[in-house]
């Protein structure tokens, strides 16, 4: 070929809005209590750290290394 080469522009592929979304209201209530667990634990990692400072801040996610580890192994077993 001579010349520089054109690349051909591909129309983007858009999944529909309700692909993976659900009415049922046990549904919600569990994405709720999901979103509401996390930001708990975020908020108290947060206190953790507001009053012990530095060791606050690592000792948790030190603590938490083995509980990641497990996840894995479950995630591979899968």
């Amino acid at each position: 070929m001579s010349g520089p080469q054109k690349f051909v522009e591909a129309e983007p592929v858009h999944a529909p809005d309700t692909a993976h979304r659900s009415d049922d209201p046990d549904t919600k209530r569990l994405e709720k209590r999901i979103y509401q667990g996390v930001l708990a634990a975020v908020v108290a990692w947060g206190g953790s750290v507001a009053i012990w400072g530095i060791p606050g801040l690592y000792i948790p996610a030190l603590m938490l290394v083995p509980v990641i580890v497990a996840v894995l192994f479950i995630i591979t077993q899968g």
